[in-house]
């Protein structure tokens, strides 16, 4: 974590809840963290953080509010770190429906975020996942490591582009690493050591 040390990172504030949990847990392991909506900031940060609690349209007008849309595009395109969390995950697919509701997403990952097919919801609790060989973000942790859910939707896991696997009803993805964009469907704010090991992974990865 000491390589760590000192990183910039910033949790956008979109008007999205959860902001403090997650900032609390990227200090834990070194980061030097802002909550802020400022742009120019979330422009040009060592990480961006994209968190996200409740529904995806709800996130996306928020984000949209406050045109932080362009910014992760930007940060994308020139291959700069950015972090979504759970719903801060889903709005970066081309589509979310909710209730009825499609909302247009972001759009840097291919595919829908879609209600589960599972007998029980939300999926609400610690569950185990499972990452592809190689993956960055969960290096060193076992294979049996659990992590805190809350969620009714997900998107479609696309194993062939590697991303990690999670099960409830039926498998969904879990979590996404394409070259700078990195995404956790979880909360690794609320996993306990697991999420601070795998956040400390992130961080050490920032340039």
């Amino acid at each position: 974590m000491s390589g760590a040390a000192g990183r910039r990172v910033v949790v956008l504030d979109y008007g999205s809840g959860n902001l403090r949990s997650a900032q609390r847990a990227l200090a834990r392991v070194g980061a030097d963290v802002t909550v802020t909506a400022d742009l120019d900031a979330a422009r040009a940060a060592d990480g961006l953080v994209v968190p996200g609690v409740g529904a995806y349209a709800a996130c996306m007008a928020g984000i949209d509010q406050v045109g932080a849309g362009a910014v992760v595009r930007e940060r994308l395109a020139a291959g700069r770190p950015v972090l979504g969390i759970c719903v801060g995950m889903q709005v970066l697919y081309e589509l979310g429906e909710e209730h009825g509701v499609r909302t247009i997403g972001l759009g840097v990952l291919p595919g829908q975020v879609r209600r589960l097919a599972a007998p029980i919801l939300p999926h609400m609790g610690w569950n185990t996942v499972r990452p592809p060989a190689g993956s960055a973000l969960f290096a060193g942790l076992p294979a049996d490591t659990r992590f805190y859910f809350v969620h009714s939707y997900a998107a479609k896991a696309d194993e062939g582009a590697g991303d990690t696997v999670g099960e409830h009803g039926e498998p969904f993805a879990a979590a996404v690493e394409r070259g700078p964009l990195a995404a956790t469907q979880f909360h690794p704010e609320k996993s306990g050591d697991a999420g601070a090991h795998l956040l400390a992974n992130w961080l050490g990865a920032l340039s």
